[in-house]
């Protein structure tokens, strides 16, 4: 079988473990145009003007505001949850105050568009990988707060600056993808606000995987293709310096999955969510 652009190694190692490094993906002209245009963003960003909107993956004090929530066809700035001080301010610098740049940025912004949509050799990996007949991409992350049934998140995240253990490199559970199931998902309250729904009775969770995380540091340019079921950390940035990233998500597109309206995340009229391949993949022939 012949690929377009991953080795058979490579897609071996990502059906194993869950995720894949491909060093050099972007060249080091196309890492510098998206850093300067994410720091360019940074710089207009008005802090005056913000409703000091955090951004949170824990259980409490999630995000629900209708600054996020609308924020699927916008392109905002959502805060570390420790950014701001007791005096409603930033208490640090806003490169290190904000968490993420979303939603929209991979549709309304030239550089990065080119990066996720116009990109050849990402539509070579995804008919290379066979994971989506039809992929589309929404702007948020993996299964639990991108929920399909079944279940087909794929993330791609490039790295931007260095990433190593010192400012917050991804550690992975290599095969955690085989054996932890999506247990809930981040659901719309109908009270309003935003939430976790179980998928499993708690108690009837099984215990999480063990074993020891492995630890991927990248240079600029790097991309890391993730599982969006495999298990993945980063630790806090405890070194001076930043460290930033682009990732984006694909998810299966109907009628091969279901996108309901419990999703947090909604497509709006003036902007679906953007298709990745001009026609679907014939085949798919193994699951990941």
């Amino acid at each position: 079988m012949g690929f377009e652009y991953l080795t058979q190694d490579q897609l071996d190692q990502l059906y194993l473990d869950g995720y894949l490094r491909i060093p050099g993906f972007l060249s080091p002209d196309e890492t510098d145009v998206l850093l300067k245009r994410a720091h360019q963003l940074l710089g207009d960003f008005k802090v005056e003007d913000h409703p000091l909107t955090k951004f949170t993956t824990s259980d409490e004090n999630h995000v629900g505001d209708d600054y996020f929530l609308t924020s699927g066809d916008k392109i905002r700035y959502f805060l570390e949850e420790d950014a701001v001080g007791a005096d409603g301010k930033l208490n640090r610098e806003k490169d290190k105050a904000v968490n993420k740049i979303g939603h929209a940025l991979h549709e309304l912004d030239p550089a990065f568009r080119a990066v996720t949509l116009e990109n050849d050799n990402i539509r070579s990996i995804v008919r290379d990988v066979k994971f989506h007949h039809d992929p589309v991409v929404p702007p948020h992350n993996d299964s639990t707060f991108l929920y399909t049934n079944p279940p087909s998140a794929l993330g791609f995240w490039f790295a931007l600056e260095k990433c190593t253990a010192e400012n917050g490199a991804l550690s992975f559970l290599p095969g955690s993808h085989y054996l932890a199931p999506i247990t809930k998902r981040f659901v719309r309250l109908p009270q309003g606000g935003t939430g976790f729904e179980d998928l499993i009775p708690p108690e009837k969770v099984p215990p999480a995987p063990e074993g020891e995380y492995v630890l991927v540091t990248c240079e600029p340019g790097d991309l890391v293709i993730i599982h969006g079921s495999v298990l993945h950390k980063s630790e806090r940035n405890t070194s001076s310096k930043t460290r930033f990233a682009y990732t984006f998500h694909m998810i299966e597109s109907p009628p091969y999955a279901e996108y309901d309206q419990k999703n947090w995340l909604q497509p709006t009229p003036e902007m679906p969510f953007s298709k990745i391949l001009d026609t679907p993949n014939p085949v798919v022939e193994m699951d990941i």
